[in-house]
């Protein structure tokens, strides 16, 4: 996997450029700082295994600064008036826009996902800030008479206070400015603890609000190798009302327990089993095309990957086929270098599991038509893979990947074809490939995930609400639902004006 790309000399000085930008500190009530204790943690390559930065690591302590700092802060952001807080995000959309490339380097170097791929991630991420720049002073109530004309309604919408906001390794910016945006829009002051993996995209992106006149308190971020023991006193604290997490289910039920005594409002998405379902009447040129877009985002490692590709077998064999074709093309490599589609897993663990979940369909008869194997060398790269006839039991049914492995089952109708699909704790997100308009209508009332992708292989946008069904989690992100994630409600009855 030699660099043909940006390589040599030229691209490890772009690299050290990008990784000198990001700070190397906690960002706690409008200041840069080492952790309480001086403790630090490495931040590392996935495609390399090398150490590209050492940062702050916090404390308990330093989470309780952090709490500190947000809620000092928080009655005279909520005073802020509405235009003012969206002028703020959407200075920040452009100071982001115009290092589009910066950014998406370093997503790159921390998380390993391909450059085009970050590019695309800057672009999606950036949107969450324009889209909540404009709708924080959209942020409206209701007046009118009560039915038996005593009084007047006045509903009045309010910041919910002081968040808490946890954000996931796989998509180090999207997932900081999908949460971040809507909260500031709102009103709210956050702290937010981005993943132990990747944490150097949302320092540099604090810097770009701290650049963009963020006043002190507003945003704190912390870092830290040891996330439940910081976490659990900042959302047992009274002064926190909102929780927001994306990551496991797990630890999303965890968060939830530890959530419950204060009473908070809680925004979970958790973990995805999303089903792709290719009926006999698919185009399959769209189903294929729509196949690779679902499972290879990412390298696989998306919440809304398709896990289990429910295939019509009338077409199964087909479609199986040029999927193969189309996966044993794609070039695996460092996401700095040209051409490369498939950049390393996150971990050694993520490796040894999808390892696992490929050798344990085998073992049940499932059929390997690529891949299926770990590659050797540096980094923790996995094969792009394809297993066929998976049978009913095998793990990789049940367990959410989280890697480039597509796994087919086929069906015989439509109604199996809507069990299989349903068979799962999980309710995320589904696909569906079919040219029948009420097949489509069908699908859409019948698979149980709050979202869902008809013809089309790539769900996620800033003005649609994101979030799923079942144990994939509680509220959403996005779209005109949500800022309202961060809102709470008053009425107020006055008296009859005219009594």
């Amino acid at each position: 996997m030699t660099d043909n790309g940006i390589n040599g000399e030229a691209r490890e000085d772009s690299e050290a450029k990008v990784l000198a930008n990001v700070p190397d500190g906690l960002f706690i009530g409008g200041q840069w700082r080492a952790a309480e204790n001086g403790a630090t943690l490495q931040v590392r390559d996935p495609a390399t295994g090398e150490v590209v930065k050492e940062i702050a690591d916090a404390s308990v302590a330093d989470g309780g600064a952090a709490l500190d700092a947000a809620c000092a802060a928080a009655a005279d952001w909520a005073a802020t008036p509405a235009r003012e807080r969206g002028e703020l995000l959407r200075r920040v959309f452009d100071l982001l826009t115009a290092r589009a490339d910066d950014f998406a380097l370093l997503m790159t170097i921390e998380m390993g996902k391909p450059l085009a791929e970050a590019r695309g991630e800057v672009t999606y991420g950036a949107e969450f800030l324009r889209w909540f720049s404009e709708e924080a002073p959209r942020i409206a109530g209701r007046y009118g008479a009560n039915p038996e004309g005593t009084g007047r309604v006045v509903v009045t919408q309010h910041p919910v206070g002081p968040c808490y906001l946890i954000t996931p390794w796989n998509f180090p910016l999207a997932m900081a400015t999908r949460k971040i945006a809507p909260a500031l829009a709102a009103g709210c002051t956050v702290v937010v603890k981005p993943a132990e993996l990747t944490p150097l995209t949302t320092l540099a992106f604090v810097a770009l609000l701290e650049e963009a006149g963020l006043p002190v308190g507003v945003v704190n971020v912390l870092t830290t190798s040891t996330s439940g023991a910081v976490s659990e006193p900042i959302i047992r604290d009274p002064r926190l009302r909102k929780l927001s997490f994306t990551g496991s289910t797990p630890v999303g039920q965890a968060l939830l327990r530890q959530a419950a005594d204060g009473v908070l409002r809680t925004s979970m998405e958790l973990g995805g089993n999303a089903p792709f379902v290719v009926f006999d009447d698919a185009d399959l040129d769209k189903a294929v095309a729509g196949a690779m877009a679902a499972k290879f985002r990412n390298i696989g490692q998306a919440c809304t990957a398709a896990n289990r590709f429910l295939v019509h077998r009338s077409v199964v064999a087909e479609f199986t086929a040029r999927v193969t074709a189309k996966v044993r093309e794609l070039r695996v490599g460092r996401g700095t270098q040209d051409g490369v589609a498939i950049g390393p897993l996150i971990d050694d663990r993520a490796v040894a599991k999808a390892t696992q979940l490929v050798e344990d369909a085998v073992s049940r008869g499932a059929t390997l038509h690529t891949g299926g194997s770990a590659i050797e060398g540096p980094g923790t790269f996995f094969a792009p893979t394809v297993v066929g006839d998976v049978r009913p039991g095998s793990e990789i049914l049940r367990e959410e990947i989280f890697g480039p492995v597509l796994a087919v089952v086929p069906f015989d109708t439509e109604d199996e074809a809507v069990r299989l699909a349903n068979d799962t704790e999980y309710g995320l997100v589904s696909y569906v490939y079919t040219e029948r308009l009420e097949r489509g209508q069908r699908m859409i009332e019948r698979l149980e995930t709050g979202m869902m992708g008809l013809n089309v292989g790539v769900v996620s946008n800033a003005a649609a609400p994101f979030g799923g069904w079942k144990f994939s989690g509680l509220g959403r992100e996005g779209g005109a639902e949500g800022i309202h994630e961060y809102l709470q409600t008053k009425y107020t009855l006055t008296a009859n004006p005219f009594a």
